[in-house]
C-alpha cells in the first residue's frame, strides 16, 4: 500500500498526529477511551504507530494514505476553472482530520445528516457546515440554532411547519439561521415539489425574521449509484432541468438562490457543468467503495483507498476459509466486500463475527494471514469503527479518530 517511506514519529502510540493547520489548537490528543462507573470499555488500540499492517490487530479499519491523499487531489483539480466548489459530504468518512483536509484542498465546507454530526465535527473545529437533511423537534432544532453561534451553519427544509419550527429555535438563539429549501429532483425520498411549491415554501422562509432563504438543495441520490452510464446522465439531466426551471422561478419572484447545492460521486461530473449547481456534496470519491467501482463512467481515477483488515481464524476445507469480519465489521448492503489483491479468494457470506471465503483450487490461505477487504458500502461501515489506522507503505503513520461515529440522532 503506498510508495513513501513515512517520517519515524515521534508522537506517543495511540495518538492523534495532527497535520492540518486548523487542528493545530487540539495539540496531540489522546483519545484512549474513558472508563465511567459500571461501564465495560476497551483502551487497546489496534495498532501503535509505527507498526506494520500485519501487526494491526483486527478487524481494523484501514486508510491507504497515498491512495486517499490523490483522491483529494484529483478532486481539486477536477474543480479548477469550474464555477462550483466542493461540499464535501462528511456522512462518508465522519471524521474532522478529514474534513480539514477537504477544506485545505478548496472545498467551501462540508455537508451532515445529522446535529450530531454537525455538533462532532464543529468540536473539531470545522466551522462551514450545511446539514443536508431535515430536523424536526425542538430539541434537535434548538441544538442546531445553538451551532450556528459557533460555526457557520445552514438546514435544509422541505415543509412550511418545520420552516416555522426552525424560525422559533433561531429566534429563541437569537440567531439567523439561512435555510434551504430542499425539491425532488427524483430520487423519491425527502424534498417538496420543484416549481410553485418550492416557490411558496421559499417566500414562507423568507417571511421569517430569524432565517434567511439561501437556496436550493436538489440532490438526486437513487441515480449515483445506477450503474449504466447513460441511464444515469438521463436521470441527472431531468433533474438538472428541474432545479433550474425552479431557480428561475425563484429569481423572477425576488428570490435569488446564492446556493444550488447536489451532486455525489456518482453524478457531480455532470452537475459541475450544468451551469446551474454551485457546489457539489460528493463524499465516498475519498475511499472509493466496491459498490462505486460497478457504476460505469463514475471517475476511474479514484482509487480504493478504505479497507477492512481481516484475519484468517480457520480453514475448515481445501476450499474455504473464515476471516473475522463479519456483519459487525463492514456493510454489505451494497453487495459483499472484495478481497483485495487476491483473484483466488473470494468473500461468499458474512454472519455476525465471521466472513466465509471461497477459494479457487489451488488457491492458498494459511492461519493468521492479512486480508484487506474493500468494502461494499463505505459509510455505513465506518460508522461500525471508533478510529482510522492511517497507513503508508505498510506502516502505520497516523491513527484518525471517527468523532462522529454513531451519531445517528
Amino acid at each position: 500500500m503506498g510508495d513513501h517511506t513515512p517520517d519515524a514519529p515521534d508522537a506517543p502510540d495511540w495518538q492523534l498526529q495532527v497535520d492540518c493547520p486548523e487542528l493545530t489548537m487540539l495539540g496531540r490528543i489522546n483519545y484512549k477511551t474513558t472508563k465511567k462507573q459500571g461501564e465495560i470499555v476497551t483502551d487497546t488500540p489496534p495498532a501503535t504507530i509505527g507498526c506494520s499492517l500485519d501487526a494491526i490487530d483486527t478487524p481494523a479499519l484501514i486508510i491507504d494514505l497515498n491512495a486517499y491523499e490523490r483522491n483529494l487531489d484529483r478532486m481539486a483539480a477536477q474543480l479548477v476553472g469550474r464555477p462550483v466548489r466542493l461540499r464535501a459530504h462528511a456522512k462518508t468518512h465522519k471524521c474532522a482530520v478529514i474534513a480539514h483536509h477537504q477544506v485545505a484542498r478548496g472545498a467551501v465546507g462540508v455537508c451532515c445528516q445529522k446535529v450530531s454530526e454537525a455538533e462532532a465535527l464543529i468540536d473539531g473545529g470545522v466551522r462551514d457546515i450545511l446539514v443536508s437533511n431535515q430536523i424536526v423537534g425542538a430539541n434537535k432544532l434548538a441544538r442546531l440554532a445553538a451551532l450556528a453561534k459557533r460555526a457557520n451553519v445552514a438546514v435544509c427544509a422541505d415543509d412550511a411547519d418545520n420552516v416555522r419550527d426552525i424560525a422559533v429555535a433561531a429566534q429563541h438563539a437569537n440567531v439567523q439561521l439561512p435555510v434551504l429549501v430542499e425539491i425532488d429532483v427524483g430520487a423519491g425520498r425527502c424534498g417538496i415539489a420543484p416549481g410553485r411549491p418550492a416557490l411558496e415554501l421559499a417566500q414562507c422562509i423568507a417571511a421569517e425574521p430569524s432565517l434567511r432563504f439561501a437556496g436550493i438543495q436538489a440532490y438526486h441520490g437513487k441515480a449515483q449509484h445506477v450503474y449504466d452510464e447513460a441511464s444515469r446522465r438521463n436521470a441527472i439531466d431531468a433533474s438538472i432541468q428541474l432545479t433550474r426551471d425552479t431557480v428561475q422561478l425563484l429569481n423572477q419572484n425576488g428570490l435569488i438562490c446564492d446556493v444550488v447545492t447536489g451532486a455525489g460521486t456518482g453524478t457531480f461530473a455532470f452537475e459541475a457543468v450544468s451551469g446551474v449547481y454551485t457546489e457539489l456534496q460528493a463524499g465516498s470519491y475519498i475511499f472509493m467503495d466496491a459498490d462505486y467501482r460497478r457504476v460505469a463512467g463514475c471517475p476511474q481515477e479514484f482509487e480504493h483507498a478504505l479497507f477492512v483488515l481481516t484475519t484468517v481464524m480457520s480453514r475448515p476445507t481445501p476450499n474455504r476459509a473464515v476471516c473475522d469480519a463479519g456483519l459487525k465489521a463492514h456493510s454489505i448492503d451494497s453487495g459483499l466486500s472484495i478481497v483485495h489483491g487476491r483473484q483466488d479468494v473470494e468473500y461468499v457470506n458474512a454472519s455476525d463475527e465471521h466472513g466465509t471465503l471461497r477459494l479457487a483450487d489451488g488457491g492458498q490461505l494459511r492461519l493468521g494471514e492479512k486480508l484487506l477487504l474493500i468494502p461494499g458500502h463505505c459509510d455505513p461501515t465506518v460508522n461500525l469503527y471508533d478510529q482510522y489506522v492511517c497507513v503508508r507503505r505498510n506502516r502505520v503513520e497516523a491513527i484518525w479518530p471517527i468523532v462522529a461515529r454513531g451519531a445517528v440522532w
